[in-house]
Formats: structure tokens, sequence, C-alpha cells
């Protein structure tokens, strides 16, 4: 009996699965705007939204300060995140290489308490700023879905790139220029 009703209505199941798979597809998919799917270009052309954040001493960053200066690493971490904690060398390694350079690090802790950051930034020896997001605001401004999140802004204050595949090569590519 089952099999009589599905061949009856196999065509109205095809269908109907058909639809289902079209409007789960990703919206780009299909655009007639093809730029549209060119990361490369759409990252080089957004603005790092600003912010100002305290240091663990008490001072501000703002990231604009450095527009027309200096290109700068964010680094979106938690003292809890084993995988931040694993970067560490390799960010130590990028502020020995290319600070002296100009490039400036900022390691950016979301929605921890100043004093579990700072033995976590003792501990651990880092060279560069830490600086504190306590209520998450920044973190959902540059759409943090996960940490170690890395973001590097050229010394115009835009986005080169997110999650780079190779920091290092983007970053000797900038500041070149």
């Amino acid at each position: 009996m089952f099999m009589t009703y599905l061949r009856e209505n196999l065509s109205l199941l095809f269908a109907v699965a058909l639809i289902a798979c079209i409007f789960a597809l990703p919206s780009h998919i299909g655009a007639a705007n093809p730029k549209s799917l060119d990361i490369t270009k759409l990252t080089k052309e957004i603005k790092a939204p600003d912010f100002v954040l305290t240091d663990l001493k008490g001072q501000p960053f703002r990231l604009s300060d450095r527009r027309g200066k200096n290109p700068v690493l964010i680094i979106f971490s938690a003292t809890w995140c084993t995988f931040c904690v694993q970067e560490i060398p390799n960010f130590k390694s990028l502020h020995a290489t290319y600070a002296k350079q100009g490039l400036e690090i900022v390691n950016i802790d979301i929605q921890e308490p100043k004093e579990r950051v700072a033995r976590f930034v003792a501990k651990h020896e880092l060279p560069y700023s830490t600086v504190l997001d306590l209520d998450g605001a920044v973190s959902g401004i540059y759409e943090v879905r996960g940490v170690p999140t890395t973001i590097l802004v050229d010394k115009n204050g835009l986005i080169v790139c997110r999650q780079c595949r190779n920091v290092e090569a983007a970053i000797k590519s900038i500041m070149k220029k």
C-alpha cells in the first residue's frame, strides 16, 4: 500500500523536495552581480568599525587613533580558549618581527573580568596590548562567532583580511605599502 502511494505521489514529493532545496540555498547563489562573491575586493573596501576599549592599565585604546599611521592586527580571544593559548607563540613571533616596522597587535579579551585577564597576560607574557571588551559590544560589531578571531586592518583603517590563512603574508604585503 505504501509503495503504491509512493509511486503515485513520487512527482509531487520530488517537486516539494526541489522547492525546499531552492529555499535552503544561500541567498548569494545565483545573484546577478558576481562581484558580490569576490571576498578579496569586499574586505579591502570595508572600513574597520572604530572602537574604544580600556587596556589593563586603564588607558583607552581607540582604533581610529592608528588610522593613517599604523596597521593593526586585532585578536579576539578569551582566557579559557585553548586554541587562543596555542596561537600565542605565533602572535609573539609576529610582534617580535613586525612591531618595530609599525604593526600594532591588540588582543581583545571578550567578557571576562580584568583580574582574570591580567593574570593570563602575565602568565603568558604577552608583549602586545590587551584590552577588555567587558560587555561584548566590540566583538558583536565585528561579528565574532568564535575565538580566536583575527582581523588585519591596514594603516588606512580598511580590513585587509579576517581569519587570514596566512596572516604573515598579508602583514608583509601591507607593510610594503
